[in-house]
C-alpha cells in the first residue's frame, strides 16, 4: 500500500500551498542525492517527496487526491507515480534554490561522468471525447508540430564544463565541505554544444516537424483528466531526452444521457395510459438503443437501474450502471370523453384503493394531478 503523500512531506491535510512548498524543499534538501551519494534509501526517499509534491501542489490533483486517495491515479497514467530523476530536476529543480544551484552531479540516470541529460519542452494538446468514447475507450490519431533532431547536425563536447553540462562548487561550511552544482551557462547543462547546423534548424540544432501520434485512452476518463505519452513532446539537443505529450481530456455532452461518476441518468417521459397499462420502451444507452418493460401502474418518480450500462471504472473496478428516472406526463386539457372517464373512474369505489394511514386516496392523487 502507497504511503499518504501528506505523511511524506510531514504536513497535515489542511496545510497551505506555501507550507507544501516549505517542506517539500526540506525534505529534497534532505535526500538530495549530492548530499547521500550512493544511497539507495535517499533515493527512493527523494523520488517519493516528489511524488508527493507533484500531487499535493496542484489544486486539482490534490482535490482528487482528498477525495479518491491514490485510487484517482492508478489505471490511466494520471499525477504521481512513477517519476524520475529527469522528471524531478526538470520539474522541481528551483525548489532547490541555493542550497544545490538548481542541478546536481554524479547520480544514475543523467549519463556518464555526472553529465546531465537535458530534457526537451513538454507539448500540450486537448482532445474531445464523446459519452460513447469515454464508455468504451479509443484510440486516437492526432497531428502534434513537435521539435526534432534536425537531418546533418553534429555536437561537440562543450569545452567550458568539459561535457559534464554542469560548473560544480566546493565550499568550506561549519558542517563541513558542501558540494554545490549549477547548470553550465554555455551549454544549458546538455554537455555538447552544436558543431554544424544544417539550414532551417535553430540554434540547438533543432527543427519543427509535424508527426501523427496515436493516443491510447482507456475507458471511464474524465473531463480535465490528463494524460502523458512519454517521449512525444519537443526534443532535446545532443544526447537529451524528448519532453512528453500531455493529452487535457474534454467531453462533449451528450444529448439525452446525463454522467454522474460512473453512473449514467435518463430522463423518461411517459403518457398517464402508458403509466396505467405498462408500456415497452426504447431508450439511449451507450452503444445505442435499449429497450426497457415498464410494468402496469408503474408510479411517477420510479428509478429503474440497467446495472453494467453505465460507464467503466477507470480503476477497473467494472462498470456503473443506467439510472432511468420515470416522469409521467399529465394533459392539461381533456376533451368530454375523457372527463367523464376520470369521473367515472374517482366515483368506482372497486377501482379506487383504500388510502393507508394519512396516505392521499386515489381520487385526491388523480385531483392533484390535474389542479
Amino acid at each position: 500500500m502507497k504511503e499518504d503523500y501528506y505523511e511524506i512531506l510531514g504536513v497535515s491535510k489542511g496545510a497551505s500551498a506555501a507550507d507544501i512548498k516549505k517542506a517539500y524543499r526540506k525534505k529534497a534538501i534532505e535526500f538530495h542525492p549530492d548530499k547521500n551519494p550512493g544511497d539507495a534509501k535517499a533515493e527512493e526517499m527523494f523520488k517519493k517527496a516528489a511524488e508527493a509534491y507533484e500531487v499535493l501542489s496542484d489544486p486539482n490533483k490534490r482535490a482528487k487526491y482528498d477525495q479518491y486517495g491514490h485510487a484517482a491515479f492508478e489505471g490511466g497514467g494520471f499525477g504521481g507515480g512513477g517519476m524520475n530523476m529527469d522528471d524531478i530536476f526538470s520539474q522541481f529543480g528551483d525548489i532547490f534554490g541555493s542550497a544545490f544551484g538548481g542541478g546536481f552531479s554524479g547520480f544514475g540516470g543523467f549519463g556518464g561522468g555526472g553529465q546531465r541529460r537535458v530534457k526537451g519542452s513538454n507539448l500540450r494538446i486537448r482532445v474531445r471525447l464523446t459519452l460513447d468514447e469515454v464508455a468504451n475507450g479509443v484510440e486516437k490519431k492526432v497531428k502534434v508540430r513537435r521539435k526534432v533532431q534536425a537531418d546533418g547536425v553534429t555536437y561537440k563536447t562543450c569545452s567550458t564544463c568539459n561535457g559534464s553540462g554542469q560548473m560544480t562548487k566546493i565550499t568550506n561550511t561549519i558542517l563541513g565541505r558542501m558540494q554545490t552544482s549549477t547548470t553550465c551557462s554555455t551549454c544549458g547543462g546538455a554537455g555538447q554544444i552544436i558543431d554544424n547546423r544544417p539550414v532551417g534548424a535553430d540554434a540547438q540544432g533543432l527543427t519543427v516537424k509535424e508527426e501523427t501520434v496515436s493516443i491510447k485512452i482507456p475507458p471511464g476518463v474524465e473531463e480535465g483528466m490528463q494524460l502523458k505519452v512519454s517521449g512525444k513532446g519537443n526534443g532535446a539537443p545532443g544526447n537529451g531526452v524528448p519532453g512528453d505529450l500531455l493529452v487535457a481530456i474534454e467531453t462533449v455532452e451528450h444529448e439525452t444521457l446525463k454522467r454522474e461518476g460512473d453512473n449514467l441518468h435518463y430522463d423518461l417521459y411517459i403518457s398517464f395510459s402508458e403509466a396505467v397499462l405498462g408500456s415497452s420502451k426504447e431508450i439511449d444507452a451507450v452503444g445505442g438503443k435499449v429497450r426497457i418493460k415498464l410494468e402496469p401502474g408503474i408510479q411517477s418518480g420510479k428509478i429503474l437501474r440497467l446495472r453494467g450500462k453505465g460507464i467503466a471504472s477507470i480503476n477497473g473496478y467494472g462498470s456503473g450502471d443506467l439510472l432511468v428516472h420515470v416522469n409521467v406526463w399529465t394533459p392539461k386539457e381533456l376533451n368530454k370523453e375523457q372527463r367523464d372517464f376520470f369521473e367515472r373512474m374517482a366515483n368506482d369505489e372497486n377501482f379506487v384503493p383504500k388510502p393507508e394511514k394519512s396516505e392521499k386516496s386515489f381520487f385526491e392523487k388523480v385531483k392533484d394531478m390535474f389542479s
